[in-house]
């Protein structure tokens, strides 16, 4: 997706949380920092929050990719 340097950031979550990224990213077979940027990308996409510089077919839904 990217071409240029990426950005950290880092966030606090509840250990349910956290517990829930990783059970979501082993089941998409993602790490945990694609699995974050493949659910922000489908929530803007759901709620029309602009994606500048994010190609419509870049990081494709959990479900289509879960064969």
């Amino acid at each position: 997706m990217s071409v240029g340097k990426t950005e950290v950031v880092s966030v606090r979550v509840e250990p349910q949380i956290k517990a829930a990224l990783q059970a979501a990213a082993e089941r998409e077979m993602r790490s945990l920092a694609n699995m974050v940027e493949v659910m922000v990308v489908a929530y803007c996409r759901t709620n029309g929050v602009p994606l500048e510089g994010v190609p419509d077919k870049t990081l494709p839904s959990a479900r289509a990719s879960r064969r």
